[in-house]
């Protein structure tokens, strides 16, 4: 292949990857030959120098294998070039890996180069940018070819389980094996090498732990099925297999960085043969050299025309499209990542391609897919954190019923001990099931305060704290939390409430002072005026006296209110109107006092001291009445919210104290978590109860340490229960319990001194009913001693016991009128006439006395000795009013035996002489 009729030369440099040995090798050359152009360096430290030195004397330089980033920009390096892509794109291939299966952090450990270097920046930076972490990097010394520090504790010590190894081959061997050594490949890590190594380099008794190992290198477009120049490749491997045949391995294994080295020497041909065809009409040549025996000094005097050409020069090479950018020095497209995997095969282990990755699409399976195997030979994807798979932990729980309780268990054997059951139990339970870490669970002193476990498991006393301890700001400073595993807010809890004072007319609570003072004046008002329009027509309240017509109108007039009515009917039309507006006024009335006294009465509870925070706040209770738990989120909250940092509260040690202060009334109040609170509320301290909404909501979390390396499993694992519905089945197991007396009835029913006024009332009226009556009876009594008469009976006395009247009337030793009247069927006329006269003597003679004896018949006529007629039986009579009108004598109350009324009797209208009537009926 000649250029201007000048064949191309070449020479090898052989540099062992020294810095020096690749810029003296430089120098030599162009001492010896006109240079124009270099394919490589190797390494990106070579190529630093390289570049700079190509630079400055004029020439090009394309590296197949130097990929750092640093190199990158064109205004630095403006005569540099590569075919290789760059570590930008192989840290965003591994961070699309991380994402696609869900790892979020990862261990670095890189050779301390500038190839080293320049990748962790590269994937930091990228890292950063898709919100992943690097947690930690380690540094691999390429002179001393060791690891600084100790490789097994870094990694054990870090939280990650993905590790990213960024070296050469010859050095990542040597990694690799000291890894293999510590044992921190598989199954624990999952290692990603940014190069091959071979396998058989390694002990076959460390195959198993080699499995699962990912390499991400990059690759041409053929192995990805993307373009290539089948027809260049085909004549390179020609050529190669013709002159060198001995080191032609064949086209299935020549290595990639091969035939990126190829596309770079083609991209240098193809650009020196296009700048000088544009000058083949000039008069001075193409490749013109300015030569110097200082190396330094040389120049290549076209050197700006052959490194435009260069970008401007495009084709497709044997790696893929070759075109270089105006701003970059890598190619513009044609970036392609293989991911093999490493597994078990017939020879041992192999390298298996199971994804591969462009720059315009992706991770995606192989052309020949296959399964990932990963470390520990599992199909499922790692995590990519810290397990706590057979790790023992010592866990420091709480008794706090119902978390923790101590219980004791009776065995088979009746052997006792004591076992802890609890939510607490439970869950570590089901956490040990899904992660098969081994617990060590010890209880904590009884004395111990919430504070001090934290600090305990600050100073790595406990690895975990599991219980009802809140998560809140200022523990977090010391301590990290899990995901919440109760959540939780405060409550008040006090004594349940004690009765107030009996108010024995609190059936008048519906209706205030002033209106019961209103109604009772519009009840007289009404009942003047209904006496002054009922009066002079109305019987019922004629032959009265106007104050006992006001007293029968005003109970007119509240019995209309009271909805009930009264014994008699008002008569006038403007009576009826009135009625019409007493109705009206019972309507609503009646109708406003039921509905109060349903809500005061029948839903009336002795109301607490307090209704919630805010009452506490205000001050309702004096502040050394209400009790605070010691080094507590309460005592937090009351420090932060209530008092302004003053402890001016009770300060109590533990649940138990605050327990025993509320019950015997050393404290009135006491803050606590709502869901102990609701527990021993409802299943423990029955005269105990919660007040007030909650308020101060957080929740529960584990208590580690922080940054503790088991916290992303710890964490997802919670979640996974939570989601998973087991969280919310132990608070049902645990929490929704209650074996106190269901105490809500009593909000529905009423007591007996809601009502004792109102019984008071009715007693005191019901007293005064059977004074009335027994003077009543009394009245009639001493009456009837005053009757001196031979028809009527005598009357010697009385005697009275708890509830009986005894009378000693005169003894008559004949029958009842009615049953000789029955017995004979009937009396001769002249012994009725005998009888009649005497029964009107007899009634002529309590007629003059003023009395009506109201209920006379033939049972209440006596025959004594010689057919002597005797009236008995004056339980009705009564004192009448002789009303002189026209010399009538009107009688205007009626009582009497039915059978024996006549018609004219009953409507009530008072009928002249209606005990004569009564007299000729009989007859």
């Amino acid at each position: 292949m000649t250029i201007e009729g000048q064949f191309i030369g070449w020479q090898t440099i052989g540099t062992g990857g020294d810095i020096i040995n690749a810029f003296s090798g430089t120098c030599l050359a162009m001492s010896m030959a006109n240079i124009i152009g270099i394919v490589g360096p190797v390494f990106s430290r070579e190529t630093l120098i390289i570049a700079a030195f190509a630079e400055k004397v004029g020439f090009p330089v394309i590296s197949y294998a130097a990929t750092d980033p640093d190199l990158t920009a064109r205004a630095a390096y403006p005569a540099f070039y590569r075919t290789v892509p760059s570590d930008n794109s192989a840290a965003l291939s591994i961070a699309k890996l991380f994402v696609k299966f869900n790892w979020t952090s990862c261990v670095i450990i890189y050779q301390n180069d500038a190839f080293g270097s320049g990748g962790v920046k590269a994937i930091s930076q990228t890292f950063h940018n898709n919100g992943l972490v690097v947690s930690q990097t380690i540094v691999f010394d390429i002179a001393s070819r060791s690891i600084q520090g100790n490789l097994k504790v870094s990694l054990i010590s870090s939280s990650a389980r993905i590790v990213i190894l960024w070296a050469e081959s010859m050095y990542t061997t040597l990694i690799i094996q000291s890894a293999l050594e510590s044992d921190v490949l598989g199954p624990l890590f999952t290692w990603i090498l940014s190069s091959r190594v071979p396998l058989n380099a390694f002990n076959r008794t460390f195959y198993k732990k080699l499995v699962g190992i990912l390499t991400i290198e990059p690759t041409v477009g053929d192995v990805l099925s993307a373009s290539v120049n089948s027809t260049l490749l085909s004549a390179a491997y020609n050529i190669w297999n013709q002159y060198e045949p001995e080191s032609f391995p064949g086209p299935a294994n020549v290595n990639n960085y091969a035939l990126f080295a190829f596309d770079a020497t083609w991209s240098l041909i193809l650009s020196l043969k296009k700048l000088c065809s544009r000058t083949m009409n000039s008069s001075s040549p193409c490749i013109s050299t300015l030569n110097a025996s200082f190396c330094f000094d040389n120049r290549f005097l076209n050197s700006k025309a052959f490194l435009d050409t260069i970008i401007q020069t495009e084709f497709l090479g044997v790696t893929g499209p070759i075109q270089f950018s105006a701003n970059a020095t890598h190619r513009i497209n044609g970036t392609y990542y293989l991911a093999q995997n490493v597994q078990t095969s017939s020879n041992g282990v192999d390298y298996v391609p199971v994804l591969e990755w462009t720059d315009s699409d992706d991770w995606r399976p192989s052309s020949q897919p296959k399964a990932i195997v990963w470390p520990g030979n599992s199909l499922l994807p790692p995590s990519g954190h810290a397990k706590l798979t057979g790790v023992n932990l010592r866990i420091g729980v709480i008794e706090s019923i119902p978390f923790t309780t101590v219980a004791n268990v009776t065995d088979k054997y009746g052997q006792s001990t004591t076992k802890l059951v609890g939510y607490v139990s439970d869950l570590v339970q089901l956490l040990q099931n899904k992660m098969a870490f081994v617990p060590t669970i010890i209880l904590v002193p009884s004395n111990q305060t919430y504070s001090g476990l934290i600090d305990a498991v600050e100073n790595g006393v406990y690895d975990m704290v599991i219980g009802d301890v809140t998560m809140t700001a200022a523990r977090r400073e010391k301590v990290a939390f899990s995901n919440s595993i109760f959540d939780t807010s405060t409550r008040i809890i006090m004594r349940t409430k004690v009765p107030n004072t009996v108010d024995l007319f609190a059936f008048l609570g519906p209706f205030s002072f002033s209106l019961w003072m209103i109604l009772l004046i519009i009840t007289i008002f009404a009942a003047v005026i209904i006496c002054l329009l009922e009066r002079p027509d109305n019987p019922a309240l004629q032959n009265r006296s106007f104050m006992s017509s006001v007293i029968m109108s005003w109970w007119y007039s509240v019995g209309t209110i009271m909805g009930y009515g009264a014994d008699f009917q008002v008569t006038t039309a403007a009576g009826r109107l009135l009625t019409v507006g007493l109705y009206f006024l019972s309507l609503v009335l009646v109708a406003t006092y039921t509905a109060n006294l349903a809500s005061d009465l029948t839903i009336s509870k002795s109301k607490n001291i307090i209704t919630g925070i805010d009452d506490i706040k205000s001050g309702k209770i004096p502040f050394n009445r209400i009790g605070v738990r010691v080094g507590t989120v309460g005592e937090e909250y009351y420090l932060r919210e209530i008092s302004g940092g003053n402890r001016n509260f009770y300060p109590l040690s533990s649940r138990k104290d605050m327990y025993e202060s509320l019950l015997n009334g050393i404290i009135d109040a006491s803050l606590m978590d709502s869901g102990t609170g609701e527990y021993v509320t409802n299943n423990v301290y029955c005269n105990l109860t919660l007040v007030g909404a909650e308020f101060d909501k957080s929740a529960f979390g584990i208590v580690v340490s922080k940054q503790w390396l088991y916290g992303q499993d710890l964490d997802v694992n919670i979640l996974s229960l939570r989601e998973s519905g087991a969280l919310d089945d132990l608070k049902r197991r645990w929490f929704q319990l209650c074996s106190c007396p269901d105490t809500s009835d009593t909000s529905t029913s009423l007591v007996i001194e809601a009502m004792g006024g109102l019984f008071l009332t009715f007693g005191v009226i019901s007293i005064l009913s059977m004074f009335l009556f027994i003077w009543k009876k009394r009245f009639r009594i001493n009456l009837h001693k005053l009757f001196q008469h031979e028809n009527i009976i005598r009357f010697y006395g009385h005697v009275q016991d708890d509830s009986t009247y005894y009378l000693f009337l005169e003894h008559a030793a004949g029958d009842e009128l009615f049953k000789k009247i029955k017995s004979n069927g009937g009396i001769p006329e002249c012994l009725a006439q005998l009888y009649f006269k005497q029964v009107v003597c007899g009634m002529a003679y309590l007629y003059s006395l003023g009395v009506a004896h109201r209920d006379l018949k033939p049972e209440n006529v006596l025959i004594a000795n010689n057919d002597i007629i005797e009236i008995c039986d004056f339980g009705w009579q009564h004192f009448f009013v002789i009303k002189q009108t026209k010399d009538e004598q009107i009688l205007t109350t009626y009582y009497g035996t039915r059978p024996y009324m006549y018609h004219q009797k009953t409507p009530c209208r008072g009928e002249p002489a209606a005990e004569i009537d009564d007299c000729g009926l009989r007859i």
